[in-house]
């Protein structure tokens, strides 16, 4: 097991694989003082589907150590959570229906996981996605990947679908991998998903050219693949046909951004709207930062737009 130094102050941890890279060790500083956190950030960087002994250290690790107060986990969420089961004293709703997490904390000795991925996705979707576009347009989402984003997504629409919100007519989704499919299929069986779904297998980017460019006027394109930032490359090539009026989403915020440059390519020729990954950023930091520390941070308004401010210009 990697040794871990006790924390000397309030601690928060990003389990992740390259965790120095990312924009949040600039930014967490800034908002720590603005929030008065009083706190610092560490990684902690597995390969990805590392040893399942080192997952259940770095878990056992926080739990014991009083001022590890929790983490982020990405890349690793299936993984981390399936080694460290046993550590956990509670699991939140999306956790046991996705079996993951993507956060940590810690509540009166407890420790307890949550899965934040369809509460940020959701929130993200909504500052991109115009009030009534859905019952305007009666147009489909097509989501690029069907991993843990593609999924949490998902679940997000199919709560406000049971909610009676403006959801897509209908969901198309990709996948390079049969399997990848059917993990999403068996969790939209279980729980009755409510909107209906296209499951298309597209092994190549020519394939998933197909796909795309079958979509109506108006459509949403979210490449949720990873590519550009855990894998090099995009799901399309150059010679993809985005829909015309079409909102176009790159999960990501950093790395090699393909897939959102072939967007800005066509921006104008297609007349598309294209949104990066940076909401989605500012969101999911926020929730499990706000889950760790036991502290309201709105999802919106001008509190939320202030860290926003500070995130960019922490970065800049």
């Amino acid at each position: 097991m990697m040794p871990y130094a006790p924390a000397t102050r309030r601690t928060m941890y990003f389990i992740g694989v390259t965790t120095g890279k990312s924009s949040i060790m600039k930014v967490f500083p800034a908002w720590s003082a603005h929030l008065g956190l009083d706190a610092e950030m560490k990684g902690i960087d597995f390969a990805p589907n590392s040893d399942p002994v080192a997952y259940h250290g770095a878990v056992q690790f926080i739990k014991a150590d009083p001022l590890s107060l929790g983490a982020l986990v990405t890349t690793h969420k299936v993984n981390l959570l399936k080694a460290s089961r046993d550590l956990f004293d509670d699991l939140d709703p999306y956790a046991r229906t996705l079996h993951e997490i993507s956060s940590i904390s810690k509540r009166s000795g407890h420790l307890v996981g949550h899965a934040k991925d369809p509460i940020t996705a959701g929130a993200s979707f909504e500052a991109i996605v115009p009030d009534g576009y859905w019952m305007k347009t009666g147009a489909p989402l097509c989501v690029l990947g069907s991993g843990g984003s593609s999924l949490a997504l998902s679940l997000y629409l199919h709560n406000k679908k049971q909610a009676g919100g403006d959801v897509p007519a209908r969901l198309i989704v990709t996948a390079r991998r049969e399997a990848s499919l059917a993990e999403m299929r068996h969790v939209h069986g279980e729980i009755g998903f409510s909107i209906p779904v296209e499951y298309r297998l597209a092994p190549t980017p020519e394939e998933a050219d197909q796909v795309v460019g079958e979509l109506p006027a108006g459509s949403m394109v979210v490449n949720a693949t990873g590519l550009g930032k855990d894998g090099p490359g995009s799901p399309l090539t150059d010679a993809v046909r985005f829909p015309e009026n079409g909102l176009i989403w790159e999960f990501n915020y950093r790395g090699d951004l393909v897939f959102l440059d072939q967007a800005r390519a066509a921006e104008q020729a297609r007349n598309l709207t294209v949104h990066d990954g940076w909401v989605y950023f500012i969101h999911g930091w926020t929730r499990v930062i706000a889950e760790v520390f036991d502290i309201d941070i709105p999802m919106s308004g001008p509190a939320f737009e202030a860290l926003s401010r500070i995130a960019r210009d922490a970065t800049a």
